[in-house]
């Protein structure tokens, strides 16, 4: 039987190649899309994940300490530590400022960390932990800083000791890990202007400035053996009347409250994309399958079944999107390295996506399979 679908393709090799690549391209849009919404749910979670939390205990009414702003007296910590089903708890401070790398501005996360407790960094790949008690910092290694480097947080520089990754706030600035004390003291501190102006406006002192020294955005929580984290979290916020958050519920939070509205833009997206995509190869398909009516009304004539002839046009469609997804993959992973947010870049989603393309690819078809099929036998004999 004679296969009028490669015999087509290679008469319009040159079209049907370069539609090809054209729609590779859409596909490699499509497979980054899908990366960069698995990336923002990465870069969501990643600080509450390795923090080896529990329970996050914050300012009521706030959703902090990632999402909101949240604040807390940092010896809160004494309290919380002898409710029932509490085995450990750990005081952390987060805040975002604009640092210096040289000459350049950069957007950070500072993060305040009690030593040896929860929600210090994990993920080293480079130098040592923090060891002296003032002015050493871990930066993550997309913040661009390498060990030895000094960062300016407010009015302290900071040596770069040691490198993680994978850690970043929910916006994705990266994290430098600080000691608490010194957190506390870049965030909450005066700086002596604010102390005189204060003092000649108000008649104030340095109590307050004492008392803001002393304090911290949440407490960490791990639960006990047997015990069950929303419990221990309802008894908290019950007897001690601040805002608590189970990791489920902080996790929810994240995703609906911060990366809520990009998904739905990364969804509209890819629906633009396939209308695209299915537009381009619908409009082939369509051209290629008006030029051999003649050939197809012949082929009927001699006893072709419907189903031979929707193959036929099926495998043209399909040849398309195999080259398309081909030239997607390559081209996703070629210019996965100029992006500058982390991208999931996982098997599931090239799987996905080019079941995606396929399908698409085979609805595209349906209006060349309804031409070809309404095509008389005996236009075969006409001129």
């Amino acid at each position: 039987m004679i296969n009028l679908a490669v015999r087509d393709i290679r008469h319009s090799w040159w079209r049907y190649s370069l539609t090809g690549v054209i729609l590779g391209l859409l596909i490699a849009a499509t497979i980054t899309l899908f990366g960069i919404y698995r990336g923002l749910i990465a870069d969501a979670l990643s600080l509450p994940l390795n923090s080896g939390a529990d329970i996050w205990v914050v300012q009521d009414g706030t959703a902090g300490p990632y999402a909101d702003a949240s604040t807390l007296y940092d010896d809160e910590y004494r309290g919380l530590a002898g409710f029932p089903g509490v085995a450990e708890v750990s005081n952390v401070l987060y805040f975002s400022l604009q640092a210096k790398r040289g000459t350049e501005d950069i957007r950070i996360m500072v993060a305040g960390f009690e030593d040896g407790k929860m929600g210090q960094p994990t993920h080293m790949v480079a130098g040592r932990p923090i060891i002296q008690s003032r002015y050493e910092a871990i930066a993550e290694v997309r913040s661009g800083f390498k060990i030895g480097d000094k960062i300016r947080i407010r009015r302290h520089d900071y040596t770069v000791v040691g490198l993680v990754e994978k850690m970043v706030s929910a916006s994705g600035d990266p994290v430098v890990y600080i000691r608490l004390k010194d957190a506390q003291e870049e965030q909450f501190k005066k700086d002596n202007t604010s102390i005189y102006n204060d003092r000649y406006r108000n008649n104030s002192n340095d109590e307050n400035n004492e008392i803001a020294d002393h304090r911290t955005n949440a407490v960490l929580i791990k639960v006990a053996p047997g015990w069950s984290a929303d419990q221990v979290a309802a008894n908290i916020k019950r007897w001690k009347h601040f805002q608590t958050y189970t990791y489920e519920q902080m996790k929810q939070l994240l995703l609906t409250k911060i990366i809520e509205k990009a998904a739905k833009q990364i969804g509209l997206f890819l629906g633009i994309f396939e209308v695209v995509s299915a537009a381009i190869v619908a409009l082939l398909i369509y051209t290629m399958t008006m030029g051999k009516l003649k050939e197809i009304a012949v082929l009927k004539l001699i006893g072709a079944s419907n189903g031979l002839i929707t193959m036929m046009i099926l495998r043209e469609a399909w040849g398309i999107g195999m080259i398309g997804y081909t030239v997607g993959v390559i081209v996703s992973v070629l210019w996965l390295p100029i992006f500058p947010r982390y991208i999931t870049y996982t098997a599931d989603i090239r799987l996905i996506t080019f079941a995606l393309n396929m399908v698409m690819c085979s609805l595209a078809s349906i209006i060349s399979i309804r031409a070809a099929v309404k095509v008389e036998p005996a236009s075969a004999i006409g001129g």
